[in-house]
This record gives structure tokens, sequence and C-alpha cells, in this order.
């Protein structure tokens, strides 16, 4: 009885959409390996990490999640602590964002996207936020801003303007006010021009590239030539996709991708599955987000919902910028796929987010 009670508990849904994604992610980097070279060194290690990140949900997911609460301050610290440290080893395509040791890397921007999610929500599990906005949204908009320009500093673009949507939710859901909702946001809006002078050339090159699009059939500037490939890419989907259509083999090798393992994985899951298969992969996004919602909808206890709410933010943010980037709505500055971008630490991380939803949905019902 207590096993069954247990299984019934469990979102399964959860689990079953991230192995669905990790599995469609796997077939995509090895098409990008076939575009590319040929070679298989990418799905080998795309799956230990897949199987050291499921491990790591189901664990998270089995334990209590407010464990996490008590050790929020600890967990926040070591990682702004790691977020300066990654300036003290060597740089990588031009940016420090990894802290490597011997064979192993490990990148903390990743984990500092979850543990900002876990801070936030314990900051704000017992603040009265209608108190004013002062006293209530300065703090928390400090904790988002420090590490968020350590990672802006690395340079990472893509990934800092994650924090932002992240801080959004979680301070809505905790009952700040509208008005200062507001001001947070003219506030924003206000830093841009601090924000533009603190970026890098090649940074503001590709946000300036964005309102610089070239007509079809024309050839693109350095600046757009990204971009250009990526809309090339796309294209040679069309409905159902190459896996469909083999004479466009040749056409995907012509039309080669920056980064396609990584920042630009969504053309090549377009191209590989056309139209239907990328937006069946964002319906499947699309039901991660809203069995988390769902999650905190079903717990009154506040860390847990805040914490629900703040993955859900992740999430959401996170697929909606790489897709924008890949089809010319956003600049192309730079941010994985989670999920289904090649590296360990990104995909690690989003699992070990999952199991924390995971966990306050096994928990909810004594909860509530």
């Amino acid at each position: 009885m207590q096993t069954w009670l247990v299984a019934r508990r469990y979102p399964w849904l959860i689990l079953t959409v991230a192995i669905v994604l990790l599995f469609l992610g796997w077939k995509v980097l090895a098409r990008c390996e076939q575009i590319n070279d040929g070679a298989n060194r990418l799905v080998p290690q795309q799956v230990v990490w897949s199987i050291l990140g499921l491990g790591l949900l189901v664990l998270t997911s089995l334990l209590d999640y407010r464990h996490f609460a008590r050790y929020s301050s600890k967990m926040y610290w070591v990682t702004v602590g790691c977020l300066v440290a990654v300036y003290f080893f060597p740089t990588i395509n031009g940016a420090h964002r990894w802290i490597r040791a011997g064979g192993l890397g490990l990148q903390p921007s990743e984990f500092a996207k979850v543990i900002l999610v876990i801070s936030l929500a314990r900051l704000l599990m017992h603040q009265d936020l209608p108190a004013g906005f002062v006293h209530t949204m300065l703090r928390p908009l400090g904790m988002t801003a420090l590490p968020m320009l350590l990672v802006l500093k690395e340079p990472d673009l893509g990934t800092s303007l994650v924090f932002l949507p992240v801080l959004f939710a979680i301070l809505f859901v905790a009952g700040a006010r509208r008005r200062d909702m507001f001001r947070l946001a003219v506030a924003a809006v206000l830093l841009l021009p601090l924000l533009w002078a603190q970026i890098s050339h090649d940074q503001r090159s590709r946000v300036i590239a964005l309102w610089e699009q070239n007509p079809p059939r024309e050839p693109a500037t350095s600046d757009g030539f990204h971009l250009d490939q990526a809309k090339r890419m796309l294209s040679l989907g069309e409905v159902w996709g190459s896996i469909f259509s083999p004479v466009l083999d040749d056409d995907a090798i012509a039309a080669r991708l920056p980064e396609a393992q990584t920042d630009s994985i969504f053309c090549v899951l377009t191209e590989r599955f056309g139209i239907a298969g990328s937006g069946f992969v964002l319906l499947l996004f699309a039901s991660l987000a809203a069995k988390c919602l769902h999650v905190a909808g079903q717990t009154d206890e506040r860390f847990g919902r805040l914490l629900t709410v703040g993955v859900a933010a992740l999430f959401a943010s996170e697929v909606c910028i790489n897709a924008g980037m890949m089809v010319g709505l956003l600049p192309v500055t730079g941010l994985a796929l989670p999920l289904f971008s090649y590296g360990g630490s990104d995909l690690i991380a989003h699992l070990w987010a999952l199991g924390l939803v995971a966990s306050v949905a096994r928990r909810r019902d004594a909860l509530m």
C-alpha cells in the first residue's frame, strides 16, 4: 500500500518528458556530427552525462527539497566564488567560463541559475513583499545582480539574460505589488545604457546585426553570418525534416553552423525533424513548464511554490531565448537549449532542477 502511494505521488510526467527530450537530443547531436565531420564523439559523452543527470534527478526527488533551503546561503556564496574563480583559468574561445582540473571541466554559470532560484525562494519565503519597494525589492535584486554581472563579464550575455525573468517570476508569485514590479522594470530599462557600455564589442555587433538582417539570397556580413546560416539551416527542414528527405544532406553540410551542437542546436533539430518535430519539442518543454506551475498551485508550502515557479521560469525563458535567437527575433548571444545542447554542466544542472520540482510534487499532498 505504501509503495503504491509513493508511486502515485511520483511526478512520472517530469521523468518521462525529460527522458524523451534527452533521447531526441541524442538524435540531433548525431545529426550535428554527421553534418560536420562524421565523427562519433558527442553522443557517447552526452549519454554518460544524461545517465548521471537522471540519477541526480531521481535522488533529488527522493530527498526533502526543504533541506536545500537550509543550505541556500552557503550554496549561493560558493557559486559566486566559482564565478570569480573562472577568471583564474585560461580562456576557451575567448571566454572565462570553465573551471578545469585535469580532463574534467565545470561551468559554474549553469549551476548558478538553479542555485539562484533556490536562494530567491528561500529569501522570499518569509518576506512580506507589500511592505515597500526599497525594503523588499532591493535585496532580491542585489542577490540576482551579483551572479548576473559576473556571468556577463565572462562574457556570456545569453546566460545572463535568463536571470531577470527568473527574478520577476518569483517576485510576482511572492506577492510583489504591481507598481513595485513596474518600478523595477523601469529601473532595468534605464540601466540599459550602462549595460551596453559594459558588454564587449563582439556582443554589441551581434545585437546590431539583429536590426541589419540581410534580405534573402544576399551574402551575409561578418556580424550577421551566424544568423544567416541559422535561417538557412531552418529552411532546409521544411515540414517533416531531412530524416524523410535524405537528398537534403548535401545542402545541410553546405549550411554548416557555428556551435551547431550547443547554441544553434535548435536549427539542427528543425533541419532534421522539420517544423513538425521542432513544434513537438516545444510542446514537450511547454508541458514541463506547465507541470511545474501545476505543482506550484497544488502546494501551500511557500518555499516549494516559489521554487517550482522559478524552475518553470528558467526553462521557459531559456527555450524562448534560444529559439528566438535562431529565428531572428533576438540577438544571437549564445545560450544552450536545455536537455538538448551538448555539455555536461548544463545537462546535469537542468535535470537537478527538475528533481527539485519532483521532490515538491511528491510531498505536496502532505503539505496541503
